[in-house]
């Protein structure tokens, strides 16, 4: 199997240059042709440790729309295989991702080769079924709200605001201990409980709506399991952090319809090797975020992004001076 470092080495060494864009997409063909099935690409480089990137600039956006139509252009066959790599991002985005590709599509299959969390997860969860390798992880749904606090913005879960608000209400009846209440109360809007709520809401029936219809369809207390399931992964009790990596297990425990990648072979090496070289498209140039299909169309997102060290310019030599010759003084 094709291991990052052999990718690597199949990419050369940096001063012959490396064809990122073609290796890339050499693999979404011969995927293709393994497994007779539409290949999308949607990786962004949130695993790779850079610092500076705005967030929002690696999460799904409304923006993925158009390059979804970008790459769907032209594909006629009904089935379709998403690589999925991302943080997440806005819920209603990921809502109008799942609701386009399905519109294109009879047959989803989600492979995810590392990560997919948050709102990744969400539309993970709107396939017919889950790709996962044993080095493969989703993430808990539960939404979170933006906070500009005395220390700067933040992201908080929003069921934890909700419990905490719940926790201050039993408190606060003890005059002595309003004071240490009052600055963390001051920080949150009016309406905040009611955005937190709704917005949990909302992650919770998405979800359920999408197993019921497609992973679950028609099968015998499909909408109570849906329901069950899309609870589960949303109860920031359950997992104690938004980040937290759920296994393959412990979602095959859940009831979720999973395949595991190192079933067939050959395509583990396939899909694994998009992957590979995926992330070195990220870590040798500026890109940001790549949807991309096996007929060679992308939508390829550039940031700000410093030059990894191979690509920095070698050191230039100072030349050494001649010494400067002795004049003897005229007599």
């Amino acid at each position: 199997m094709p291991t990052w470092g052999g990718v690597l080495e199949e990419l050369g060494k940096p001063k012959k240059g490396r064809d990122f864009d073609n290796l890339r997409r050499k693999y979404l063909v011969a995927a293709h042709n393994h497994t007779g099935r539409n290949v999308i690409l949607y990786a962004t480089r949130f695993t790779q440790g850079d610092v500076g990137i705005p967030p929002q600039l690696l999460s799904i956006a409304d923006e993925d729309i158009q390059g979804l139509m970008e790459v769907t252009h032209g594909l006629t066959q009904p089935n379709l295989d998403l690589i999925l790599h991302s943080p997440g991002g806005s819920i209603t985005s990921a809502e109008a991702v799942v609701s386009y590709l399905r519109s294109k599509f009879e047959h989803i299959r989600v492979i995810v080769p590392h990560l997919a969390q948050s709102a990744a997860t969400i539309v993970a969860c709107a396939a017919d079924v889950i790709v996962l390798g044993k080095h493969s992880f989703l993430g808990p749904i539960d939404p979170q709200i933006a906070i500009n606090t005395p220390l700067g913005p933040r992201m908080v879960p929003a069921q934890a605001i909700v419990e905490q608000f719940q926790q201050a209400q039993k408190e606060c009846s003890d005059p002595n201990k309003l004071p240490a209440w009052l600055p963390m109360l001051g920080q949150y809007g009016p309406d905040l409980l009611v955005q937190c709520q709704h917005a949990a809401t909302l992650s919770v029936e998405l979800v359920a709506d999408y197993l019921e219809s497609y992973m679950f369809a028609g099968k015998k207390d499909g909408k109570a399991k849906a329901q069950r399931v899309a609870k589960w992964l949303s109860d920031h009790k359950n997992f104690k952090t938004h980040s937290r990596h759920i296994t393959r297990g412990q979602l095959e425990k859940q009831g979720l319809e999973i395949e595991h990648l190192e079933a067939d072979q050959k395509q583990q090496d396939l899909f694994l090797s998009i992957f590979h070289a995926t992330t070195h498209t990220f870590g040798g140039t500026p890109c940001i975020k790549i949807i991309e299909n096996q007929l060679g169309k992308s939508f390829i997102k550039l940031g700000a992004v410093s030059p990894p060290p191979d690509a920095q310019p070698e050191p230039t030599k100072a030349k050494r001076k001649a010494p400067a010759k002795k004049r003897t003084p005229k007599k």
